[in-house]
C-alpha cells in the first residue's frame, strides 16, 4: 500500500493516533515491534498557531520512527492551514493527518474532531485549505457519521477523496456511539469496494488480534488497519498480530520496562511513572495470574523507578515462570 510516494508494505499495520498514548517513546517501541507507521497524539492547531509550548513538543520526531504522521484538529480554516504549515515545517513529518473522528466532548462538543460531521461544507474548507497549503501526503481519519440517522460515510468518503487527501481512515463507529457497543465494518467495506475511491482506505475499530486483523482484510478488503486500543499495555501485539513467533513472558516484562524507562526519560520520573500506569494496568501479561490484586495495587502506586522496577522484578520471580504467565 502506498500513501503518496510512501510505500508501506502489503496489509500494513498503522498505530492509531490517541491523545496522551502516542508519544514519541511508544511510537518508537510500536515501529520496533512490527508497525508499518504510526502516528502522533492529535495536537490543536489553534495551540499551534499560538506558538503553546506544549503543542510544539508533541510535534517532536525521530527519524527512527519514520514513517510518521501528526495529526492535527481545529475548526476553523486559515488556523488549520496555518498549523499544518507549521507542522510541515517543524516536525517535516511523511504524511498531515487531520482528525475529523475524535468524539471526546471537549473536541466534538466545540466543532472540531468527530464535531465536523455536523458540518461536512466546512470539514470540505478545510480539507482543501490543507491539502493547498502543504507539500506533503493529507490524510484524514473520521466515524461513520455523527449518529445512526446519519452515516454518510460512502458519500463524505468521495467528497474528501476530491478534496486532495491522500488516504482515508475510517473508525467503524458514529460519534454518537463514542467507544461503546462493536464497530461496525460493513459501510468501511462498502467505501472500500465504491468504483469511485482509488485512495486507500484504512480501517480501524475493534482490531485486537490476529483473526481480527485478517478478517479486516480478506472480508472488507482494507488497505491497511489501524490499531489503537489494543496496543495498551502490549506494544507487541503487532507482532502477534503479523503472526511473529511469540515472545515469552520475560521478553514482554523487558518489553514494559523498557517503556517505563522512555517515559521517564521523556518527562522525569513521578510524571513518568504516572503516564505509564494505565498501560501497566491493562497489559494482559498480568492476566490470569491467582493472587495478583495486592501486587497490582502495588504496582500501580509505585512513585519511583527504583521501587516499580523491583516490584516488576519480583512478578518475573514469583509469577511469569508459571503456567499462568500467558
Amino acid at each position: 500500500m502506498r500513501i503518496g510516494n510512501i510505500d508501506l508494505g502489503e496489509r500494513p499495520l498503522l498505530l492509531a493516533p490517541m491523545e496522551d498514548v502516542t508519544d514519541i517513546g511508544f511510537r518508537l517501541l510500536c515501529r520496533k515491534m512490527g508497525a508499518a507507521m504510526v502516528y502522533s497524539e492529535f495536537v490543536a492547531s489553534d495551540a499551534l498557531v499560538r506558538s503553546v509550548p506544549k503543542s510544539f513538543e508533541k510535534l517532536r520526531v525521530s527519524n527512527e520512527e519514520r514513517p510518521v504522521a501528526i495529526q492535527i484538529y481545529g475548526r476553523f480554516p486559515e488556523a488549520m492551514r496555518d498549523a499544518a504549515k507549521i507542522v510541515e515545517e517543524t516536525a517535516r513529518p511523511d504524511i498531515l493527518d487531520l482528525n475529523f473522528g475524535c468524539p471526546v466532548k471537549r473536541v466534538a462538543g466545540k466543532g472540531a474532531g468527530a464535531g465536523m460531521l455536523q458540518n461536512i461544507p466546512l470539514m470540505l474548507e478545510i480539507t482543501r485549505a490543507v491539502v493547498e497549503a502543504v507539500n506533503i501526503p493529507v490524510t484524514v481519519k473520521t466515524r461513520l457519521g455523527w449518529d445512526a440517522h446519519s452515516k454518510i460515510i460512502v458519500e463524505l468518503a468521495e467528497q474528501l477523496q476530491d478534496c486532495g487527501i491522500k488516504a482515508l481512515t475510517i473508525h467503524g463507529r458514529t460519534r454518537a456511539q463514542m467507544y461503546q457497543g462493536e464497530a461496525d465494518w460493513t459501510l468501511i467495506g462498502e467505501v472500500k469496494r465504491n468504483p469511485r475511491m482509488h485512495i486507500p482506505i484504512i480501517g480501524n475499530g475493534d482490531l485486537c488480534t490476529a483473526a481480527d486483523v485478517k478478517r479486516a482484510f480478506d472480508e472488507y478488503g482494507v488497505d491497511a488497519c489501524m490499531v489503537g486500543r489494543a496496543t495498551f499495555g502490549q506494544p507487541w501485539v503487532f507482532r502477534d498480530m503479523m503472526g511473529c513467533p511469540p515472545l515469552t513472558a520475560d521478553e514482554k516484562l523487558d518489553i514494559l520496562k523498557e517503556q517505563v524507562d522512555q517515559s521517564i526519560q521523556r518527562i522525569g520520573e513521578y510524571k513518568g511513572i504516572l503516564h505509564i500506569r494505565r498501560h501497566l494496568a491493562a497489559t494482559p501479561l498480568f492476566k490470569g495470574i491467582p493472587n495478583f490484586r495486592d501486587t497490582r495495587i502495588a504496582m500501580l502506586r509505585a512513585e519511583t523507578q527504583e521501587e516499580l522496577f523491583d516490584i516488576l522484578e519480583t512478578i518475573r520471580r514469583k509469577f511469569l515462570h508459571t503456567n499462568f504467565s500467558d
